[in-house]
């Protein structure tokens, strides 16, 4: 077995050749035109989702812009202290970049609550279980804050193997491990996907998590040997899976609460929902409806006229 510091620096390689890809300019533009926003405050925007993996630009795109305080985002101090307690917030935009529309939703988050989320310790699943995917940085502050988010990435991968190992059979291939964790982890959440939305994750990446996975088992002292070909079996005692059964039960608890929670958060947070929803409108109907400026500053004053419109156009049955 390598030794522990070779090991890591794999890992540390791995997530540092992901997190540097390319992406088109018009992405790079836009993230830079977010991060802007934030007033030299904005550390990174990591750009992840559907539209990285297919290398598109229509759709939405996905960001996480990563803040030193989320205070540092324009918006009410009801958002700034609804984003503390519970991150993400999220929001929506549209710009044209090289005459081409972009659209974007993004989500909001500190330095500190990144780091947080993505521990083993963390109580929400959703954000180690996110970064463990593949992601890049769009856009970043400085060489120093590269490093820093991929040290907060390599964090989340590390937790989600560890996951895999305690939640994930007692040996198998790499991708069992992986099929087995978004599988606890979909089901820890409120998803609208299909029940096999993981292992098509899995499977579309799949040479990427063969790698990963014993990169990250070294990185986080889990010891594991070859188990028939092609298979690994963690070094896990079943006191150890027991203990992570039930600290799992726990996750799996609140998942759905915090989910709903922050559904619930957004009626009051989400910055360009009005748009947000038009453009969902007339991607799946054709049809966009007319919005006013007030309609857009007051969106839940503004539901119950636009539901009502969407009924009168047909959109809505």
């Amino acid at each position: 077995m390598a030794r522990r510091a070779d090991v890591s620096d794999e890992l540390n390689e791995l997530i540092g050749a992901e997190l540097r890809r390319e992406v088109p300019p018009p992405v790079r533009a836009f993230a830079a035109q977010l991060a802007q926003r934030a007033s030299g405050a904005a550390v990174a925007v990591l750009f992840y989702g559907s539209n990285l993996r297919d290398a598109r630009l229509d759709g939405v795109l996905d960001f996480y812009i990563v803040l030193d305080r989320v205070g540092a985002w324009p918006g009410s101090r009801l958002a700034a202290l609804a984003n503390g307690a519970l991150p993400p917030n999220v929001g929506y935009c549209e710009e044209n970049l090289d005459g081409k529309a972009l659209r974007a939703k993004y989500a909001l988050i500190s330095v500190s609550q990144f780091r947080r989320g993505v521990s083993h310790d963390a109580l929400d699943t959703t954000l180690w279980a996110r970064f463990s995917q593949p992601c890049c940085v769009a856009w970043v502050r400085s060489e120093i804050d590269f490093e820093a988010s991929v040290e907060v990435v390599r964090q989340a991968v590390k937790t989600a193997a560890r996951w895999a190992a305690e939640l994930g059979p007692e040996r198998g291939e790499a991708l069992a491990y992986w099929r087995a964790l978004f599988a606890s982890t979909y089901d820890a959440e409120l998803r609208v996907e299909r029940g096999g939305r993981g292992h098509d994750l899995v499977a579309r990446d799949a040479e990427r998590y063969e790698r990963l996975l014993p990169a990250a088992w070294h990185a986080a002292g889990i010891r594991f040997a070859p188990s028939g070909p092609g298979a690994l079996a963690p070094e896990l005692s079943p006191s150890a899976r027991k203990l992570a059964a039930r600290q799992w039960a726990l996750r799996r608890r609140l998942g759905k609460f915090l989910n709903i929670a922050r559904l619930l958060k957004a009626a009051f947070t989400f910055d360009g929902a009005v748009d947000y929803v038009v453009w969902k409108v007339e991607r799946h109907s054709g049809i966009k409806p007319e919005v006013t400026e007030w309609q857009r500053r007051h969106p839940l004053l503004a539901a119950p006229v636009l539901y009502w419109r969407l009924r009168r156009l047909g959109v809505l049955r």
